[in-house]
């Protein structure tokens, strides 16, 4: 309590020059985590004026979803087969090419400079290595490291018995890289996912957190005494965020493993499924929620921390706003993390597994209002499948556990509700308080299965799976059983949702009141767009907001192709554009020579969707295109 007390003291002194500056992009998802552009030459008298400015073709097929940074009229993106290339901002030529050999994360890159601006350098994780390359030439740093790279396997305290590969990019703060390290999977044997501090300069290891408490370490208690031995999990997937002005780093963290059964982990299970707050210098715990207790459902905490100013009480209060996958958005004041409004501890349904566990609550924000339905019953079956369809999901929900967003899985099968937030998938405008976040809805099946029951896979459980699941017998010891849960996204004809739409919606927050602004579908899907029906929401879009001072959010989805202007007062759409192939990932918005460009990252392919195209049909080439108003 005595760090704490003086570290809010030093926080609340902070010199008004710390100011972050939203005119630049130049790390992953822009300042603050922000996905927030001060840039307001296009607004929204102008935007259905806006062109292709320049295109470039990353010379593959296949889906990803990289997010473009740019420094001083430099954009650097993954292209060509996991090689980073810089190219010039306003034209698109081609500046330099560092290929890499092996995995590269899909999702970003980090952007590191020396005070007098002489050491200039991109930092990324190649292959389980943190990597060093100039960002002026693309030649590898070769004194960072280990001839210019960093084994991640350091410090760590128990061998990784898998790859330390992630698509998570990290964060720069002052003059270090935060690396989450991966879970590397679902499985029981997935790795301890702590968090990692390295000197940008050196590659050393500064410092790191045990996402899984270690003994004497605050949460211990919340485990089987010997978990951090071998609970694997506990890991930040999806995305950080660094609030430079208070020198905290928010840590949003996921499940602990396995996913949906928890026999070897009994107990809440600190700091699973947790928002933590660290001291970004040191790593030391300033604060931390849970969101969910002992987690069965993969209820990982997806996206970014949000970072956020808003009149509360009469006050102006620094926050932090955490979304979740399942529809509920938790604010906290950042620097205490004292809720903003109050969460309440509520009984949920409780397991009937054998040797399973189960918390008797969970915590229920109170405000702002969930932003994504949190049940599915009949009346939500998808009104467009066949009447077959809809009668097998009509079965399915009646013979299958269902009680809401905390029914624990089963071996009878149970309805989860995966209908929120992911990683990419929110912005704020820091300006006016103001939280935007595009949702997706897909219900699954949950069905625990005896080791060696067989797997489904994500997209094979198809047609035939929603006839009523049989119950597994019960093994002699069940003390701690290896169940399996194949993954059952329900898919029924055409690759369709069992869940009728809006299958995506964007919500607008206002985070001084705690209330929902308003509410509009987001995208759609083609077929269905054909037939006159163009409010469905896309399909599962992976394709993150961008939020302009020019009034303006800027949204692409992968299931129709296109790329959409929102007011950002009202919800409506004010400039579409066809893409030649789906985008996912997050847009950059930057300035070159007193222009102002946003990039988009064409690569998305069909989304979560049927192929459209005829079998044998090539698919269009990658790229990333860039658009801008017309020069006068």
């Amino acid at each position: 309590m005595r760090y704490q007390a003086a570290f809010l003291l030093a926080m609340m002194a902070a010199s008004a020059a710390d100011i972050v500056n939203f005119s630049t992009w130049t790390e992953y998802e822009g300042a603050d985590s922000a996905q927030y552009s001060s840039l307001k030459q296009i607004n929204k008298s102008n935007v259905n004026q806006l062109q292709v400015a320049w295109s470039y073709s990353t010379g593959e097929r296949g889906n990803y979803s990289f997010a473009p940074i740019v420094v001083e009229g430099v954009m650097y993106v993954l292209a060509k087969n996991n090689s980073f290339v810089a190219l010039d901002a306003s034209t698109g030529k081609e500046l330099w090419v560092h290929p890499n050999v092996g995995a590269v994360g899909t999702r970003g890159v980090n952007y590191w400079e020396s005070k007098d601006r002489s050491d200039r350098r991109l930092l990324y994780i190649n292959a389980g290595y943190l990597t060093a390359i100039d960002a002026r030439t693309g030649k590898t740093i070769d004194s960072f490291g280990d001839n210019g790279r960093t084994d991640l396997r350091a410090g760590l305290d128990r061998e990784a018995p898998r790859a330390l590969q992630t698509n998570n990019p990290g964060r720069i703060f002052e003059n270090l890289v935060i690396i989450p390290l991966p879970a590397g999977g679902a499985s029981y044997d997935s790795n301890a996912a702590d968090i990692h501090a390295y000197d940008t300069r050196t590659g050393k290891l500064v410092w790191q957190f045990h996402t899984v408490p270690h003994p004497g370490e605050a949460g211990y208690e919340t485990w089987p005494p010997d978990a951090w031995k071998s609970v694997g999990g506990v890991h930040d997937w999806a995305e950080m965020t660094v609030d430079v002005k208070h020198g905290i780093a928010f840590i949003p963290l996921g499940t602990p493993r396995y996913d949906f059964y928890g026999a070897n982990r009994k107990g809440d299970n600190l700091f699973g499924n947790s928002l933590v707050a660290l001291d970004a210098r040191t790593g030391k715990r300033l604060w931390h929620f849970q969101i969910v207790h002992h987690d069965l459902w993969d209820y990982d905490l997806p996206v970014a921390p949000k970072l956020i100013t808003v009149k509360h009480d009469g006050k102006m209060v620094d926050a932090v706003a955490q979304g979740t996958k399942f529809g509920f958005l938790f604010v906290f004041n950042r620097l205490t993390g004292e809720p903003l409004w109050p969460i309440e501890e509520r009984p949920v349904p409780q397991t009937d597994v054998p040797g399973e566990w189960t918390s008797p609550t969970q915590p229920f924000p109170t405000k702002p209002p969930p932003f994504a339905r949190q049940s599915f019953t009949e009346k939500d079956i998808n009104p467009f499948l066949p009447a077959e369809d809809q009668a097998k999901i009509r079965n399915l929900l009646k013979n299958s556990r269902n009680e809401g967003l905390f029914t624990p899985p089963s071996l009878l099968g149970t309805i989860r509700h995966i209908q929120g937030a992911s990683w990419g998938t929110e912005a704020v405008d820091p300006t006016k308080g103001y939280l935007y976040v595009v949702s997706h809805e897909h219900p699954t099946l949950q069905k625990l299965v005896l080791p060696g029951a067989g797997r489904a896979g994500k997209g094979g459980a198809g047609k035939g799976a929603t006839s009523p699941p049989a119950a597994q017998p019960i093994a002699e010891d069940d003390s701690f059983v290896h169940y399996d849960s194949p993954m059952n996204f329900m898919y029924q004809t055409y690759n369709m949702s069992a869940m009728g739409p809006p299958w995506s919606t964007l919500t607008a927050y206002d985070l001084n009141a705690g209330t929902i602004k308003w509410q509009v579908p987001n995208g759609g899907i083609t077929e269905l767009e054909q037939q006159g029906h163009s409010d469905t929401g896309a399909r599962l879009p992976r394709g993150g907001p961008v939020v302009t001072a020019g009034g303006l959010i800027f949204a692409a989805t992968a299931s129709d192709h296109k790329v959409r202007a929102y007011d950002q007062d009202t919800g409506k759409v004010l400039w579409t554009y066809n893409l030649p192939t789906g985008s996912d990932g997050v847009p950059a918005v930057y300035e070159v020579a007193g222009r102002q460009y946003i990039a988009f990252c064409v690569a998305g392919g069909e989304g979560y969707q049927a192929p459209r195209e005829p079998a044998g049909a090539a698919q269009p080439m990658n790229s990333y295109m860039v658009f801008a108003l017309p020069k006068k």
